[in-house]
């Protein structure tokens, strides 16, 4: 996620750390529910996308919040409509200036996306109603950059363009079953943690979960990133504050080292045609120890795991891949914005907000004291410690438009070995050369 290239402004609101669970008040109150009762909303239908598993904590959060606006909007049908992360992310132009689209849609956040789109006119600016119904009291600091967007489509300024309910951030996920029978600890440096990648790989069991043709492996590679860099780095990678250089020892460190965990059995060398979810399921059934990846699978690993598991930071790193959550945006040319308004209000409320935090969701108002499971607990203290201090790095595809497409395939070059570590760096720094100055002008 890339902020902008100017802006002591920008600067001190990005690195504002995201509220905490319950550090805000909800004050905000539905302005739907007050008028539900007098307005005939007979023959009309609110269209939502989303792509969040039923199961999972914004899952059973969005189900609720669609209950109470069913509730309060008698005669309106709810149609809500699952999507993949990839449809959205690869197709979302040309839905938007397509003859249907959404009233309400869940988007990625971004230079790269929401900013991409709204830059473009494909979004519905959404300040004056962010103010009218008090959003920007929920919706505060780092959570509010990621929703802002000036008219080159850089984040930090400028008018709103949607609205996040929910924190998130990459953690690892291990299986305690298989930990404790190789009497492995959870590592807390990265020596420990190469430590247990060994014994599980001398043990013939392939240590990593991971997938080349989405999302995974390239978080990997950031993790190894994050390892070597400060605060100033990432500045300049995601807010363009200096330039990047693209064969520096830390990125050619990180890019050697994940082609080593491949050679090495680490990671499985046919992990590259693989997806997230193939991932997730593979490290479900209790095929891989350990799998790194986002907050967006805890609940849903809740539900379904039936071994023991626990979960860590990345063991040794001071910054870790994460943010807010992903935004509600309304396409320009929904036919029913005022439906839409009503809903996003209503995913805001406290009761709405407790489920998330209840199921391993990162809410950003609400009872934290409702949290009752330890796992849980766990789960958002490691992420408030992260926001605390100012630990959270964005994502590695968030500076510049078709970067997501640009490292998956690099990252797959290096699974298969087709190409060097040299030649994928610069492949990729050219790429992100190019869409800065498209960005940037000049």
């Amino acid at each position: 996620m890339s902020h902008r290239k100017k802006g002591v402004a920008l600067m001190a609101l990005a690195l504002t750390p995201l509220m905490l669970v319950g550090c805000t008040s909800p004050t905000a109150s539905p302005s739907s529910s007050t008028s539900a009762s007098t307005t005939d909303y007979t023959g009309r239908t609110l269209t939502v996308w989303d792509y969040e598993a039923d199961d999972s904590a914004m899952g059973k959060a969005w189900a609720q919040a669609v209950q109470i606006f069913k509730d309060e909007h008698p005669g309106v049908t709810v149609n809500v409509q699952a999507q993949t992360f990839e449809q959205i992310q690869k197709n979302a132009k040309i839905i938007l200036t397509g003859d249907s689209v959404p009233d309400v849609m869940e988007y990625n956040k971004g230079n790269a996306t929401a900013g991409q789109l709204a830059s473009q006119g494909l979004l519905t600016p959404l300040t004056d109603i962010v103010k009218q119904r008090g959003w920007d009291k929920i919706v505060t600091g780092s959570l509010a950059t990621t929703a802002m967007y000036d008219d080159k489509g850089l984040m930090g300024s400028g008018d709103w363009y949607g609205v996040t309910n929910y924190g998130e951030y990459v953690t690892v996920y291990y299986n305690k079953d298989m930990f404790d029978q190789y009497n492995l600890q959870v590592p807390t440096t990265m020596d420990e943690f190469v430590n247990c990648l060994q014994t599980f790989q001398s043990a013939g069991v392939t240590p990593l979960a991971s997938a080349g043709a989405e999302y995974p492996m390239m978080q990997y590679w950031y993790e190894l990133l994050l390892s070597q860099v400060n605060r100033d780095w990432i500045n300049s990678y995601q807010l363009f504050t200096n330039d990047v250089d693209w064969q520096s020892q830390e990125m050619v460190n990180a890019t050697n080292t994940l082609r080593d965990w491949v050679t090495k059995g680490y990671i499985a060398q046919d992990s590259a045609g693989l997806t997230a979810e193939d991932m997730g399921t593979a490290f479900i059934a209790g095929k891989y120890p350990i799998m790194v990846s986002g907050s967006w699978w805890f609940g849903r690993l809740q539900t379904e795991v039936k071994f023991n598991w626990g979960q860590f930071l990345f063991p040794g790193n001071k910054y870790t891949a994460g943010s807010s959550g992903n935004l509600w945006v309304v396409p320009a040319s929904a036919k029913n914005k005022d439906l839409a308004y009503d809903f996003i209000d209503t995913t805001l409320r406290p009761e709405v907000q407790n489920i998330l935090g209840q199921n391993g969701g990162l809410p950003v108002s609400g009872d934290p004291s409702s949290i009752t499971d330890p796992a849980t607990k766990v789960f958002t203290q490691n992420f408030q410690t992260a926001v605390q201090n100012d630990e959270l790095a964005f994502y590695p595809d968030w500076p510049v438009a078709g970067f997501y497409d640009q490292l998956v395939s690099g990252f797959q070059s290096i699974v298969n070995g087709t190409k060097s570590s040299t030649d994928v760096l610069s492949t990729l720094g050219t790429f992100y050369a190019s869409g800065k100055q498209d960005i940037l002008g000049g």
